[in-house]
């Protein structure tokens, strides 16, 4: 059998509840998998994947406003181990980073006291991962060194910045969001501010008919922005950008400027809050009004609805549609409850959490269904989705393990590009995508609260104790937490109006009273309830008492849980017995009114237990001598029996005599006795002169102490018989409660203005607290928790268990006691999180090791002998949350598969399935200038038929033409250049161009001499002019070499993918990585990205063993040499990844590598075997 243990230590934490109105955008979901929301002044981190309340961060002084997880975009190891860095903005203007595993506050910033409208994490470069950008009210941005808090620089524009975006694809790119319109700024570098005010661009109010919808420069006058809520730089595809009206979303194209997508909603359909876009699939999360959650992924218009042998319109008109595929169960929206924000799983994209005003956050996760063919409605007119065909970048067979839902791009393929086919695949599943509710966090109610916590742990009650807070709500619930984990244990709706007290009768049981509101002669309805917690059933105690009466003030109940005193604002006292639910004595109404009462710890019990056992014993020894026959064995079982029915008999019928206190309006003290139904007046003491009117009586052994309307306490020891008064200058004592604990005589006192805690064997204060001085919430309510932490329910609908200093402290999460296992890597020592790390990686499966992870497919997945080393790399980084590796290996997956894939094709004699497996499976457009050429020149040419049939100015139309010409469509460039009007000034030079784009020869001649144009151009500052004629002679890759010289290095490598041969592409993008990883750029990361598109893979692995990416270097080593992609400095590489895994104490990886390592490896394999032999000789 199991040994039996009980977990009863309760370790300081925050309950928390409704959120503030400022606490409505300050929500994140981290790549840790971790949310962190504002709640008033507090922070509280949860888990997302099973909704418990890890943290709760506490040292603002103000509302939080906007709360950030740093990303994890940068390579781990023991120097930058996996850490959880959140930063938090406050009303004031405090910024304070905070390292959340351990509770504390790492750096606090503070610029303005005004509060921070945005803040944001630097991601993009290797240098620092500390760089934080921050809007500081009204009009400066200001980068901050996080981990110092030293300010790098400052900017100021001329308008109020609301909000900013940075554009995932081009970090120089960062869009500000203004009361007057939008700032473009192209220059942001973290070494320096901007030099300019920025592109200032002004946007027209929405209208019904997107053409309407565009955006002027900033000559044009001023427009309606007012209704603007947000804008976001969308994931994918490049520059596009969304505003979020609470109609309709836009979509905007920023080459252009110009609307090419409208998201409306029907009349009658409900607006939009929120809109985050993903960068998995080209989808959109959209948080509406009424708090439903809906997807909208975007329509694919593709010859799929044509037959295979018609040619596909070479010129379809398109719109960006976005079709809605999902949405959730909307909220009960009232004054009160309504949403405030959604977050989308960043790691994943495969669920979203929504933060309610009300405190609850709601965790919705997408979830995909396999449907029938012929289930579909044709007539919706919505094009299929279907499930990708590889898993973890890799295409896997039917039979193969994957996990169903792992991530977005794991549930659902990619949308065709139009004129393109869906191949007619038996993989090919069609899906339907829904939301599942997978977790659920609420808060506390809405203050007042009554709290009481259950009796102490004794000796007697080890075994079954469970340390539970009752709370009383005004809306006449009582809600019971197990602070032990901090979760609710049950929530029972007892009452009809306001609980006003609780009082514990046994550890399973409490009595709960609630007072309506008074009518106009002063009565109420009074409800006193008796309820059996593990039954949930609930008893009114007083029967059908309780109409109209004057309302009940307090209720108390006697030490042994025997007698309870219900004391009434204008109606003499009732004592009860707890145990049979009836009345002993009703005062007269001569008895006087009491001000505060007290039950005595004292009584007669074990004196009343001995006697009862004596006669119990004299009258078996009796039943023994009559009856000698009986054997001495059944003399000590009848003994037995009787003693137990004697004890069952103690416990149901002795009634001990207890006492009571009390206090009149003159502050006299009365004590009386109570027996059975009997009770007596024992004494009367007279008034103290110093104190006023009594307001609470507290007692515990020898002590009495008294508390009053002017802030006296008054310490009575009763066995010396001397009194000390003590005035704390504090106002009215509301309540004084003594600690539990034999011998504990510490003291609780709450007053108006806070609390303070009293040691009453040296009669001394131990703490204090203040509202107003160190804390902003009012408290309402106090009580013990343990011997040493007390509880304090305050106005900021908060529910603290603090150490005995009352000093406001996070914990660290290592020592948090949870329900459930939390699967978070970020937890543990950085040399744990890594060693495990490599462990899953690659572990010799042979059945010795085994490895709980929380996830059971995941496990079945890892031991999957055909799961191969790229997929298990890419499932680690899901499980991890690294951004960065993540990238990497998506990246490096799809190109070593799609390149052995050919070279498998060009060694047999079938040449041409290989390039049809490539388009058919490309890499994800979300990595855009990483994907293969033919897939990237057919979405770019989508695009730009797009931009052209949204055009509507002659300026979008110039911009159209210009990119028709550098993709080579010169056609359709001819058509639009001699569609300018002959009002139009440029008519002139329109109409000559169309001539010269006709007309160019491949004569020497004439190729020389544009070619000697555009070189002057070029030199005079016309550089996208002198492009575009070398692009019309197919001097393309002159064109590139043009725009890396003069700095235009994103605009080159686009122009090599859309108009260059593979070899002369390669080229530009060479000089792009050398360029990249120059130290003024330092962006290596994105270099090797790069290189891997361009299948350098020997080049990839020399680069990270210069990185001393040692781990990543020799897992992508191992990837290659199973698809024969790479021969050199393999054991350098091995023998540097051995030495990392001996310093985290993986030995049996270690001497696996160093083995594999060859002789770079021997040194290090004998001295790992060293130890062994001195062992043996030993």
């Amino acid at each position: 059998m199991l040994p039996y243990t009980v977990n009863f230590k309760v370790s300081a934490r925050t309950l928390t509840g409704a959120l503030n109105a400022h606490n409505k955008a300050a929500v994140d979901w981290g790549w840790q998998g971790l949310i962190a929301y504002g709640c008033h002044s507090l922070v509280v981190v949860i888990d997302s994947s099973t909704a418990q309340t890890l943290q709760v961060l506490e040292k603002h002084k103000a509302d939080v406003v906007k709360v950030k997880w740093a990303r994890e975009n940068y390579h781990h190891n023991i120097g930058s181990p996996y850490s959880l860095r959140l930063a938090s903005a406050d009303v004031n203007g405090k910024i304070i980073v905070w390292d959340v595993a351990a509770g504390i506050a790492q750096c606090e910033i503070q610029e303005h006291a005004k509060p921070i409208q945005d803040v944001q994490w630097l991601w993009n470069q290797d240098a620092s991962r500390d760089l934080l950008l921050a809007i500081h009210p009204p009009n400066y941005i200001v980068l901050w060194n996080a981990d110092t808090g030293t300010k790098l620089w400052k900017k100021s524009y001329a308008d109020n910045i609301l909000s900013f975006s940075f554009d995932p694809f081009d970090p120089s790119h960062l869009t500000l969001l203004t009361s007057e319109g939008i700032v473009f700024i192209s220059d942001f570098s973290p070494s320096k501010p901007p030099s300019g005010p920025g592109k200032k661009v002004y946007i027209s109010s929405p209208h019904s008919s997107p053409a309407h919808s565009k955006v002027a420069a900033a000559t044009g006058a001023k427009k309606a922005l007012n209704k603007v809520k947000i804008l976001i730089t969308q994931e994918k595809p490049r520059n596009h950008m969304l505003l979020l009206y609470p109609r309709e979303i836009l979509i905007l194209d920023l080459e252009v400027n110009q609307t090419v997508g409208v998201i409306a909603i029907e009349r009658t359909g409900v607006p939009f809050l929120q809109v985050i876009p993903c960068f998995q699939r080209d989808c959109l999360f959209c948080l509406h009004e009424n708090g439903c959650i809906t997807l909208r992924v975007r329509r694919s218009y593709n010859s799929i609805f044509t037959t295979s042998s018609e040619e596909p319109d070479p010129d379809p008109v398109q719109e960006l549609t976005y079709d809605l595929r999902s949405q959730c169960d909307a909220i009960r929206v009232t004054k009160t409850v309504r949403p405030f924000s959604m977050v989308c799983c960043p790691v994943n994209e495969n669920a979203a959490a929504l933060i309610v005003s009300d405190g609850r956050v709601m965790i919705w996760e997408l979830k995909s269904a396999v449907c029938s063919r012929n289930s579909r409605n044709s007539s919706s007119g919505v094009s299929p989705l279907y499930s990708p065909v590889s898993f973890c970048g890799i295409p896997v067979g039917v039979l193969q393990n994957k996990l169903p839902d792992l991530s977005l791009d794991n549930m659902i393929g990619q949308s065709a590009v139009a004129g393109e086919e869906h191949p007619k695949s038996p993989i090919l599943q069609e899906v339907h995508l829904k939301f599942l509710l997978t977790g659920l966090l609420s808060g506390l109610p809405s203050p007042h609260f009554a709290i009481r916590m259950c009796p102490p742990l004794t000796t007697k009650n080890i075994k079954v104790y469970q340390p539970l807070l009752a709370v009383g709500t005004s809306n006449g619930s009582v809600l019971v937490y197990h602070l032990t984990s901090g979760l609710l244990h049950k929530e029972l709706s007892i009452h009809s109006c306001e609980v006003k007290g609780i009082e514990w009768t046994s550890l399973t049981g409490f009595l709960s009273f609630a007072t309506s509101t008074p009518n106009n002669m002063g009565l109420v309805r009074n409800e006193l309830q008796l309820v059996d917690l593990p039954t949930g059933r609930s008893i009114a105690f007083r029967g059908e008492r309780g109409n109209d009466e004057s309302p009940i003030e307090m209720i108390k109940v006697s030490h042994l849980k025997q007698y309870l005193a219900v004391v009434f604002k204008d109606k003499p006292l009732e004592l009860w017995d707890v145990r049979t639910c009836t009345i002993l004595r009703e005062m007269s109404k001569n008895f006087p009114a009491i001000t505060a009462l007290e039950w005595s710890p004292s009584h007669n019990l074990k004196s009343l237990r001995k006697k009862q056992l004596a006669t119990r014993e004299a009258m078996a020894r009796q039943t023994v001598v009559s009856d000698t026959e009986l054997s001495v064995v059944e003399s000590s079982v009848i003994s037995l029996l009787q003693e137990a029915e004697s004890k069952s008999e103690l416990s149901q019928n002795i009634s001990a005599r207890e006492h009571f206190v009390f206090t009149d309006n003159d502050g006299q003290v009365y004590h009386l006795t109570v027996e059975g139904n009997s009770v007596k007046d024992s004494a009367r003491i007279p008034p103290d002169g110093s104190m006023g009117s009594i307001t609470c009586i507290a007692w515990k052994g020898d002590t009495l102490v008294l508390g009053d309307m002017d802030g006296n306490l008054n310490f009575w020891d009763l066995k010396g018989r001397v009194s000390r008064g003590i005035p704390t200058h504090r106002s009215w004592v509301r309540k004084i409660r003594f600690a539990p604990g034999k011998g504990n005589q510490k003291l609780i006192a709450m007053y108006n203005d806070g609390a303070e805690v009293w040691d009453t064997k040296e009669v001394q204060m131990v703490s204090s607290l203040r509202s107003g001085r160190n804390v902003t919430f009012r408290i309402l309510d106090v009580d013990w928790c343990t011997s040493d932490k007390v509880i304090l329910a305050s106005d900021d609908g908060c529910i603290r268990v603090l150490e005995m200093s009352m000093k406001s402290t996070c914990f660290r999460m290592d020592e948090q006691e949870l329900t459930e296992p939390v699967w978070c890597p970020y937890l543990l020592v950085p040399r744990a999180s890594l060693a495990l790390k490599a462990f899953l990686l690659h572990q010799p499966w042979n059945g010795r090791y085994s490895l709980d992870v929380s996830h059971i497919d995941i496990k079945k997945l890892l031991l999957d002998p055909e799961f191969t080393l790229l997929q298990r790399c890419l499932l680690v980084s899901r499980l991890y949350g690294d951004e960065s590796e993540l990238h990497f290996w998506t990246v490096a997956a799809h190109y070593l598969h799609s390149l052995s894939q050919e070279r498998a094709a060009s060694t047999t004699a079938a040449r041409a399935p290989a390039p049809r497996d490539r388009v058919n499976n490309p890499l994800d457009i979300c990595y855009d200038i990483l994907c293969e050429n033919a897939y990237f020149q057919k979405f770019q040419l989508e695009r730009v038929n797009l931009q052209e049939v949204k055009r509507s100015t002659y300026d979008h139309t110039r911009k159209c033409t210009d990119q028709l010409l550098l993709l080579g469509q010169t056609d359709r460039a001819v058509q639009l250049l001699l569609e300018t009007s002959a009002e139009n000034q440029h008519y002139y030079c329109d109409s000559l161009k169309a001539c010269l784009v006709t007309t160019v020869t491949s004569s020497g001649p004439s190729q020389s001499t544009i070619k000697l144009v555009a070189t002057n151009m070029i030199a005079n500052g016309k550089l996208a002019e002198g492009v575009q004629l070398l692009c019309l002679i197919d001097k393309a890759a002159d064109a590139c070499r043009y725009l890396q010289t003069y700095g235009e290095w994103n605009r080159a490598a686009w122009l090599a993918k859309v108009r260059l041969n593979s070899e002369e592409c390669a080229d530009v993008l060479k000089r792009w990585v050398d360029h990249l990883c120059s130290p003024q750029v330092n962006q290596k990361s994105k270099a090797l990205l790069v290189l891997l598109s361009l299948g350098c893979f020997s080049s990839v692995a020399e680069t990270l063993h210069s990185m001393r990416y040692f781990d990543r270097a020799a897992l992508f080593v191992e990837a290659c040499l199973k698809y024969g992609a790479i021969e050199k400095l393999i054991a350098a590489i091995y023998a540097d990844y051995a030495r990392s895994l001996k310093n985290l104490g993986f030995k049996q990886g270690a001497v696996l590598f160093a083995s594999k390592a060859g002789a770079a490896g021997r040194d290090l394999l004998n001295e790992l075997e060293s130890p062994k032999q001195e062992l043996t000789a030993q």
